[in-house]
């Protein structure tokens, strides 16, 4: 590696599966747009990883975000009142594998992609006196206005958000104007709209009839909430379509969509974990999903229309996502889950409507979201410590 390749460090968690998705989005866009070599950029799950009480809370995060999805309004009122990234406790708890990160890898920029490590890191730079060398930069990857307060840190050295929308939320919570842009949500450059000779040779890679219309039900990269309770009702519908059940990181809801698969009137492929989401995409007519704000941008990303699971009221840092589709006409509120076979139906049926949404699809996110975060960070870096980029699309 060049002594002039800069080097990045990316803070994420594996808390549900969209900042690991931001996180992967911008690996893939600094190897693809910047010239050098792919070690240059290293990724830490910095709350799991710092301490083993804060990795004990992500397990218990992600079990309620599975099994407990109903509560999760409760747990975001506890975090935003309790605000513990600001307590000196998880302070004292973190702050050493943090120092020893820094001090071995030496990075000429942070980037964080999760609301529970601006704070932590910003006093580690405090403490090495880099505050002033090595610039924070903040990709907040909720959407929407409603999100978690730990987003918002004075230390902060740019914010890039994904609409005008967080741009607001970050204002409310008092974060300077001039430290705000607008540069749409990291989504991997592979998440994009495909050909329809395409769409159905992803259909046929799966095993499935090519022209069928093709719904696919995600359950996320953790594998629950409400999205198994509509597949069951879902899987039992007399429809003219074929399934794809993404069931995530979760054994048992794999094998048990495996055995209500058997049972279905119509073809479902069922997987488990999956790197290549945007086949999965590419694949569908038309997407079963919670919002998370990750998940939603790449649908959009592939021209994707959705059907929003509203049975339970959403998260509060995503219910403003269920809203901007839902009046876009680029999704469908699921409030009940006896409504998803008549919902399906009606777009298998109605043609038209249908289209509508395909099309309200575009112009919901920005074309090169991913370039344009790593041009923004690469604007904050000494020139002595940036290189050109190297490709711009």
């Amino acid at each position: 590696m060049s002594a002039n390749t800069p080097k990045i460090l990316i803070i994420s968690s594996d808390t549900g599966g969209g900042h690991r998705s931001a996180a992967a989005a911008l690996v893939e866009g600094v190897q693809r747009f910047w010239e050098g070599d792919s070690k240059i950029v290293k990724v830490i799950k910095g709350v799991e990883e710092s301490h083993h009480i804060t990795d004990r809370l992500v397990n218990i995060y992600n079990w309620i975000l599975r099994n407990k999805q109903h509560w999760m309004k409760y747990l975001y009122w506890v975090v935003n009142t309790i605000r513990p990234e600001k307590r000196t406790f998880f302070m004292k708890k973190c702050v050493p594998y943090f120092v020893e990160v820094f001090e071995k890898y030496v990075p000429h920029a942070v980037i964080s992609v999760h609301p529970l490590t601006q704070h932590i890191v910003s006093k580690v730079l405090r403490q090495l006196n880099l505050l002033d060398k090595v610039p924070l930069v903040t990709v907040v990857t909720d959407p929407c206005y409603g999100f978690w307060k730990g987003w918002a840190c004075d230390d902060v050295s740019l914010y890039l958000v994904a609409n005008e929308d967080a741009q607001q939320q970050l204002l409310d919570y008092g974060v300077p104007a001039e430290k705000i842009k607008i540069s749409g949500m990291p989504v991997n450059p592979k998440f994009h709209e495909v050909s329809e000779v395409d769409a159905q040779n992803a259909r046929s890679a799966f095993g499935l009839n090519p022209e069928k219309f093709t719904v696919f039900v995600n359950a996320g990269w953790i594998g629950g909430g409400n999205i198994p309770q509509i597949f069951r009702e879902f899987a039992h519908g007399e429809l003219d379509v074929q399934a794809i059940f993404l069931a995530g990181k979760n054994e048992d809801l794999r094998k048990e969509a495996e055995e209500i698969a058997k049972t279905a009137k119509f073809p479902i492929k069922v997987i488990g974990y999956s790197d290549e989401i945007e086949k999965l995409m590419q694949s569908a007519n038309v997407m079963v999903s919670k919002l998370g704000g990750l998940t939603t941008f790449e649908a959009l990303a592939c021209h994707l229309p959705i059907i929003a699971d509203a049975t339970t009221p959403p998260m509060p840092q995503e219910a403003g996502t269920v809203k901007m589709i839902a009046n876009k006409g680029a999704g469908i509120l699921l409030e009940k889950t006896s409504d998803i076979v008549p919902t399906i139906k009606t777009l298998v049926e109605d043609s038209k409507k249908y289209r509508a949404m395909k099309e309200a699809t575009a112009g919901l996110t920005i074309p090169n979201s991913t370039k344009i975060i790593i041009e923004e960070i690469a604007a904050l870096l000494p020139n002595q410590n940036a290189q050109k980029m190297a490709k711009t699309a």
